[in-house]
């Protein structure tokens, strides 16, 4: 019933497991993947589990936006149209935090950029102790990741993961920051998830509807939804300055992985000092 190319779909109880399923390509979110990912959300609004779970097959849960398709280095000709691919992505994500079920997502490996989006709009989030959860190596964008995680972290830790290229924190720091519910052992997620479905659907799901609804207008009544909104034009905005072009011209250049070298610098966590540079002879 479900026939989809780069996601599976898995049930376990009252627990339905759509997951990522692009591992050769460290589950970059492709257009295609987007797509049945949207169609999964929808169709299991009225079938499969109670609960909904997300995780990524092979090493990681995620390496964010196919920069191949959906986050190409280009150099965007039409500001409007950018806005409007940036906001397709994020409605993906809107369909969660408005979807009928409760959703967990479960993070192992590497959880970057994009992929990061995704599980803010998760109801509950679990990560691996050692999962790095984090930001875009080359700073091209203008503020379309780390601002939704402010209502989970604040705006002080938001703009320290922002501030810093490829910026990334462990599974402890992303419970201890509030970004995530529980920090478990590798090898014991997917059954510390599985547990908790099965007492989550313990309550009608009925009742867990309106429970869910009614904490997301809390949340709403704080700001959540409208930071939703103002992400895609500011990354669109930014993504025409000369910075950036600049930027885009130098990754073009010298290619993608030399440029990422460039940029990469020790994380926020841990928190260590850098070692000083050394003085050519």
């Amino acid at each position: 019933m479900f026939n989809y190319r780069t996601i599976r779909i898995e049930h376990s109880g009252p627990l339905t497991w759509l997951i990522l399923n692009r591992p050769d390509k460290a589950n970059a979110l492709s257009n295609e993947l987007l797509d049945e990912f949207s169609d999964a959300l929808r169709r299991l609004a009225t079938e499969g589990g109670s609960v909904i779970g997300i995780r990524g097959e092979g090493k990681g849960f995620s390496s964010g936006y196919d920069l191949d398709q959906v986050g190409k280095l280009t150099t965007v000709a039409d500001p409007v149209a950018d806005r409007e691919r940036l906001q397709r992505n994020v409605n993906r994500y809107i369909a969660m935090w408005d979807h009928p079920k409760p959703i967990i997502a479960a993070v192992h490996g590497y959880c970057v950029a994009g992929a990061t989006q995704m599980c803010v709009y998760a109801d509950i989030t679990v990560v691996a102790n050692d999962a790095r959860i984090g930001e875009p190596t080359l700073p091209i964008g203008g503020g379309y990741i780390a601002p939704l995680w402010v209502p989970l972290v604040g705006p002080k830790r938001a703009k320290e993961m922002a501030f810093v290229p490829g910026n990334s924190i462990d599974g402890p720091t992303a419970v201890e920051w509030g970004w995530a519910n529980h920090s478990v052992p590798s090898d014991q997620l997917i059954a510390v998830v599985e547990d908790l479905a099965v007492r989550i659907a313990k309550t009608p799901p009925a009742v867990l509807r309106i429970k869910k609804l009614s904490i997301n207008r809390a949340a709403e009544a704080m700001g959540f939804r409208d930071a939703s909104s103002a992400v895609a034009e500011m990354d669109a905005l930014l993504h025409l300055t000369p910075a950036v072009l600049e930027l885009k011209e130098f990754i073009r250049r010298v290619g993608l992985k030399e440029a990422m070298a460039a940029y990469r610098v020790a994380s926020t966590s841990p928190l260590t000092v850098s070692p000083p540079s050394k003085k050519k002879e």
